[in-house]
């Protein structure tokens, strides 16, 4: 089999390409056919932003004594006919055994090139599929639930630079995140973030407080300045949004 690269046929980032299958996910080994193995994107959740494609990286071993075509594994909700990706690279079988081959794809998400929904963002189940030469086929939900996320951004200043020792240092920034439906970024009021300081001539942060930002993303806080260093804001993300960290700002205390 050679190397095969499915882009899909409709908006709205539910692809509708292999329209051969059942409705629903059938078991494992349905249609003698068996799916392990299945990883996608090394257990993490995909982050997509509004203007770069994005890539997760599969692999699943296969197995059949069937001939087969167009192997692929993909996102779903529902009964498998709301799918989300853009583009599916599956690379050639990498035989194990008789009837048992292994697989490398790599599964892309554009948003800006395809349409895609502020909805789409949270949990979707995995199913594997595959084409049986001379018709039919297989698909079977594999009990993998990944998370796709929107792109978080955090900006940081520290005021004033430099500053005098035991005076306040004003720390401000912006949460925001990416809207796919506008592509764009836009604020995310509300979040808990955290602000961390690292002093110069050390290697890691430490937390220095958390902070709500307002209705419009804004964060806003002070501190007393005791040592040089660098400040920045820490985001850890939810289940519809990524994590992020601010750049660092460094203020000379004096």
């Amino acid at each position: 089999m050679g190397k095969n690269v499915w882009r899909a046929v409709v908006a709205g980032g539910a692809a509708a390409v292999f329209t051969a299958m059942a409705a629903g996910p059938a078991g494992a080994a349905e249609g003698g056919v068996s799916f392990t193995r299945v990883q996608v994107n090394g257990g993490k959740p995909i982050v997509i932003g509004v203007s770069n494609e994005a890539a997760a990286p599969t692999s699943f071993r296969m197995a059949t004594t069937k001939k087969w075509k167009w192997p692929a594994v993909f996102l779903y909700r529902g009964n498998t006919s709301e799918r989300l990706w853009h583009a599916i690279d599956t690379s050639d079988c990498i035989r194990v055994s008789s009837g048992v081959c292994d697989f490398h794809e790599t599964m892309y998400f554009d948003p800006s090139e395809w349409d895609m929904h502020n909805s789409e963002a949270g949990a979707w189940k995995v199913a594997a599929e595959v084409y049986f030469q001379g018709g039919g086929g297989d698909t079977d939900d594999e009990g993998v639930t990944v998370y796709v996320k929107r792109n978080s951004r955090l900006t940081v200043n520290a005021a004033p630079e430099p500053v005098a020792k035991g005076r306040t240092i004003t720390v401000t920034g912006k949460v925001t995140r990416a809207n796919w439906e506008t592509r764009k970024y836009a604020s995310y009021g509300g979040r808990l973030v955290s602000l961390q300081f690292k002093a110069t001539g050390t290697t890691s942060y430490t937390t220095v407080k958390k902070v709500y930002a307002n209705g419009s993303g804004n964060l806003r806080t002070t501190v007393k300045a005791s040592k040089t260093g660098t400040w920045r804001w820490v985001y850890y993300g939810n289940t519809t949004t990524g994590p992020s960290t601010s750049a660092g700002d460094n203020v000379v205390v004096r």
